[in-house]
């Protein structure tokens, strides 16, 4: 027994199973264990029976007992299967989200071919031709099956630790601490079985399962200390890979030590572009680009003086005007600086989107806007009739008077009185025309201005009277075709102004007023506007009494263009109001509604200004004011 302890070889193969063993209960400990931990179990139970089979082999050499078929059969098992767990553990750290299937089962079609004609080996010896431990790994003792093993293992060995050795470089770089160990590890274990199976050096059975359990001491430091399996690398640089963000990493040194795929295919046509150049090689690359030329020695002086950056720039790509939001992230680790991100993000399509949705929001506004003054015009066109029947009416008795005038010159019967009466009609008739023309002048100027552009950028004040008396003018016809009234209460005897475009706000009012109006169905109504100023705002409450609005288009309104009048109207008035009375006049609007009640909506805007009425002005905006 102590001839076996101090025997460095089986020593060696006892501490390999120990540490297979501590290193299968550390991984089975954890908790939320993934299908990567699994098949990596897996893996660390063929080394186990590979191990323990290796060490039955090599006690009965060194106490000098004949080989025992039995044990190699049983070691067999460990080595013929370390192979296919190896590829699986290669597969599932490559792609995380597998499923293994009973196709995967394929897989075991010829490890158990070797383990049935290595069990039945007496009768055929195709697996080995005699059983000598010294000769277990010679080309003398093997069979002509081996070959067909041999070939299988290694193939299934090369796919596994090449999916190791690919993705992890592939997520933390060639020269990342992660990289070199699975790559230590990959190479000795691949390394030194090749070189034994192929005769390269001589090497007894149970060498082999040794290096592969030193390779797990690479492996473990991977795991552990780099939390290899745990952050499942290949699912995250995946998730990188997709993301529509371009990403750039510089080291302390300024080298570029990682970049996603959407960074390649949006500058590889621009530079060549590989890891560990410096960001001024990458600018030289680029040199012909002067929009990424300048931008990237933007990037030099920010990366060098560990500065935080956030700016939108354009690029030209591919021949293309692209528009970029940039951040620029210096990176600290314990106060160290360890390197600098750079994300860009594509916003060109934004950008597009934004100006697209603007376009069409001013061709809805528009389209609003033309619809509401063709109504409008038409009451109007309705009310100037009578001032200009008023005016013709005027103009032919003023030229009857003139008319008479003529005549009465050189006639020495018309006396100067006669004179005098007929300048006194002239005056008359010109009063009774003077109103009508002011009429005239006020529905001009008010159509005018609500034919303005909608979206005009120009911001002046204007004054609460000025508002109502515009939609005084503009709604004389609606109410009158309606048989309704409107009532103003305004609360307040100040002069107010409010800033902005007063010919939205027109706008604005005219349409609730006439939604009001629609909602009595033809019946005879009224409806109220009160005005009041509290502090620095003023807030118009804008009631009804008809038949409300109905439940399903109460959540809808203001968010949607919706409409309750079928083909007859469009939803866009309140949609419009909404988004102008917030977007333009920095205020707030909102409603309530009850089914056969009425609705009430309430529009706020901040002041101005606010300050008293003079003496001289009189009172009579104070009150209610009734309009019919």
């Amino acid at each position: 027994m102590f001839k076996l302890i101090f025997d460095p070889d089986f020593s060696l193969v006892l501490l390999s199973i120990g540490f297979v063993v501590f290193l299968s209960a550390i991984v089975w400990r954890m908790k939320n264990k993934q299908l990567i931990h699994h098949v990596f179990l897996g893996l660390m139970g063929c080394l186990f029976i590979w191990a323990i089979g290796a060490m039955i082999l090599l006690r009965d050499n060194l106490l000098g007992r004949p080989i025992q078929v039995w044990a190699v059969n049983f070691t067999y098992i460990g080595l013929i299967l370390t192979p296919v767990a190896a590829l699986y553990v290669g597969v599932v750290f490559a792609h995380n989200t597998v499923k293994l299937s009973p196709l995967h089962l394929l897989t075991l079609v010829i490890p158990s071919v070797s383990l049935a004609l290595l069990y039945t080996n007496e009768y055929h010896h195709v697996f080995y031709k005699y059983y000598d431990y010294a000769q277990l790994t010679s080309a003398n003792a093997l069979g002509w099956y081996f070959v067909i093993h041999t070939a299988y293992s290694y193939t299934c060995i090369t796919i596994g630790l090449s999916y190791l050795a690919y993705f992890s470089i592939k997520n933390a770089g060639f020269f990342s601490r992660q990289s070199i160990l699975i790559l230590t590890g990959v190479i000795m274990s691949f390394g030194f079985n090749a070189a034994v199976t192929f005769q390269v050096i001589p090497a007894r059975f149970h060498y082999t399962v040794i290096v592969l359990s030193l390779s797990c001491i690479f492996f473990y430091f991977a795991i552990f200390k780099y939390d290899f399996l745990s952050i499942v690398p290949i699912a995250l640089q995946r998730v990188v890979d997709h993301i529509s963000d371009s990403f750039m990493v510089f080291d302390a040194n300024d080298n570029l030590i990682d970049f996603n795929k959407t960074f390649i295919d949006t500058f590889q046509t621009e530079a060549n572009i590989t890891r560990k150049i410096t960001i001024n090689t990458l600018a030289e690359r680029v040199k012909g680009n002067r929009s990424m030329f300048n931008l990237l020695r933007k990037f030099r002086a920010v990366v060098k003086r560990r500065m935080r950056l956030t700016l939108e720039d354009t690029l030209e790509i591919k021949g293309q005007k692209r528009f970029f939001s940039i951040e620029v992230t210096p990176v600290y680790n314990q106060g160290r600086f360890i390197s600098t991100i750079i994300l860009l993000k594509d916003i060109t399509e934004i950008r597009e989107a934004l100006d697209s949705l603007r376009r069409n929001h001013e061709m809805l506004m528009e389209k609003e806007r033309l619809a509401s003054l063709g109504q409008l015009i038409g009451g109007i066109a309705h009310n100037l009739k009578t001032p200009i029947m008023s005016l013709s009416g005027g103009i032919e008795g003023l030229k009857d008077l003139i008319e008479e005038y003529k005549d009465s010159i050189g006639d020495s019967s018309v006396t100067p009185e006669d004179h005098q009466e007929i300048a006194r009609e002239m005056l008359v008739w010109i009063d009774k025309i003077r109103p009508h023309c002011t009429y005239m002048s006020d529905i001009i100027t008010t159509v005018k201005g609500q034919a303005a552009q909608f979206n005009t950028s120009d911001e002046m004040t204007f004054t609460l009277n000025e508002l109502i008396h515009r939609v005084d003018l503009l709604m004389k016809h609606e109410l009158k075709r309606y048989h309704c009234v409107l009532n103003i209460h305004h609360k307040s005897g100040n002069i107010i102004e409010l800033k902005g475009e007063v010919n939205s706000l027109v706008q604005i009012f005219d349409n609730l007023i006439i939604n009001a109006l629609q909602s009595y169905d033809g019946r005879q109504g009224q409806v109220d506007l009160t005005i009041e100023e509290n502090g620095d705002k003023i807030l118009f409450e804008l009631r009804d009494y008809g038949s409300g609005i109905p439940t399903a288009v109460r959540d809808k309104l203001f968010r949607e263009m919706v409409t309750t009048k079928g083909k007859l109207g469009t939803g866009l008035g309140l949609y419009m109001s909404h988004a102008t009375i917030k977007g333009k006049f920095g205020g707030r609007m909102w409603f309530d509604s009850e089914p056969d009640k009425g609705t009430r909506f309430f529009i706020e805007l901040p002041l101005a200004r606010s300050y008293p009425k003079p003496v001289s002005a009189g009172t009579h905006d104070k009150g209610a004011l009734r309009y019919a």
